[in-house]
């Protein structure tokens, strides 16, 4: 910690509190670090330099670091949904208190500067135990809270749900607090999970609390199918938008899916092309390779038709090699030259185009084709 960190942080009691302190009791790399602030207001704050960034409650910036600083705060529940939320940030909120408004124990420990550990919830234990359990019963009035606990179920695989904590996810379900939560925060959570080693226990966990119909309408799910499909993606380090097609793959309208819960444009589209590849990827015919790379636009996106290509082969055995050597042929051709070749015709342009192709995915080795 250099001067200037020193200098902001002087006479302030700072506490490293949630994931970062989780991390480091399990071993793992330490990540992003967030900050509590006990006793301080937020006219200190920016005298001091820090920088405001929160909406609903006061969130500085370190002047230096940029590392998130909040001030220690309670909450209590004044609406419908996970902003239903009036939060008091006073002089004489206490650490402890902070701590006990979090999702589960293993994110309410704090420590201080000088290395010790605060951990009124006994968050350790249950990181030895390895058991994900609700701070208290507040966890109800909170459906993110829900998402969260699917998600850390799957990135912390190993992890048992509490049977109590399990019991409210399903009562958060049952008292409709769960269709209050917007498709944004949704997303964010479903994306965060399905980049874990196993997104298929976020499936589960939801599925469990009856919440996954809830969610995501429409979704098809089998667990076995799911999880072995996805266990592979993370293997094969596949991104994003190929987990979140063969999450969708099962369904009668996956696309819809992903426009329920407002993913990106690239994993709806994925979500949206992968049955076609999938349904024609064993494809034994130059006629019908091309058929499928054109209904897949290959030829003006090829990267996007392999990445579907890869995904397809976390479901079936798939001839990689094959595919881009037919890809690589159709691109080939000259197209422009073509054109010239008949000019203001279009129809013959595109028969000769097609021909064309045909012929070089003819011309590709037995082994290849």
């Amino acid at each position: 910690m250099d001067a200037d960190d020193t200098d902001a942080l002087s006479g302030l009691q700072v506490y490293i509190v949630g994931g970062a302190v989780r991390d480091e009791l399990l071993g793992l790399p330490a990540g992003d670090r967030d900050w509590v602030v006990v006793g301080a207001t937020p006219q200190e704050m920016s005298r001091r330099g820090y920088i405001p960034v929160g909406g609903d409650f006061p969130v500085f910036l370190h002047p230096q670091t940029k590392e998130e600083y909040a001030l220690a705060r309670t909450e209590r529940k004044s609406g419908r949904g996970y902003k239903g939320f009036t939060f008091y940030t006073g002089t004489d909120v206490t650490l402890e208190e902070d701590l006990c408004r979090r999702d589960l124990t293993i994110n309410a420990i704090a420590r201080r500067v000088d290395g010790q550990l605060v951990d009124p919830l006994d968050g350790q234990a249950d990181i030895r135990a390895k058991v994900l359990r609700h701070v208290g019963q507040a966890f109800v009035e909170d459906p993110v809270r829900l998402l969260r606990l699917a998600r850390f179920a799957a990135r912390f695989h190993d992890f048992s749900v509490a049977p109590e904590t399990m019991q409210l996810a399903r009562q958060l379900v049952s008292d409709g607090e769960v269709d209050a939560l917007v498709p944004e925060r949704v997303w964010k959570e479903l994306a965060k999970g399905l980049m874990t080693a196993h997104p298929g226990r976020m499936f589960d966990v939801l599925h469990e609390a009856g919440a996954l119909e809830r969610i995501l309408p429409g979704l098809d799910f089998d667990s076995a199918i799911l999880s072995a499909e996805l266990v592979r993606a993370h293997e094969a380090g596949l991104a994003l938008p190929m987990r979140f097609a063969l999450a969708c793959r099962l369904s009668d309208a996956p696309a819809q899916i992903g426009r329920h819960v407002r993913a990106p444009s690239e994993c709806i589209d994925y979500a949206r092309l992968l049955p076609l590849v999938l349904e024609g990827a064993d494809h034994a015919s130059p006629s019908q390779w091309l058929d499928l790379m054109e209904r897949c636009d290959a030829l003006r996106k090829p990267e996007r038709y392999l990445d579907l290509l890869r995904a397809a082969d976390c479901v079936a055995d798939i001839d990689l090699a094959g595919w881009q050597a037919r890809v690589a042929a159709i691109r080939g051709i000259d197209a422009g030259a073509i054109a010239k070749a008949l000019p203001g015709q279009p129809e013959q342009i595109r028969a000769a185009l097609r021909e064309a192709r045909l012929k070089a995915l003819s011309a590709l080795p037995q082994s290849t084709a």
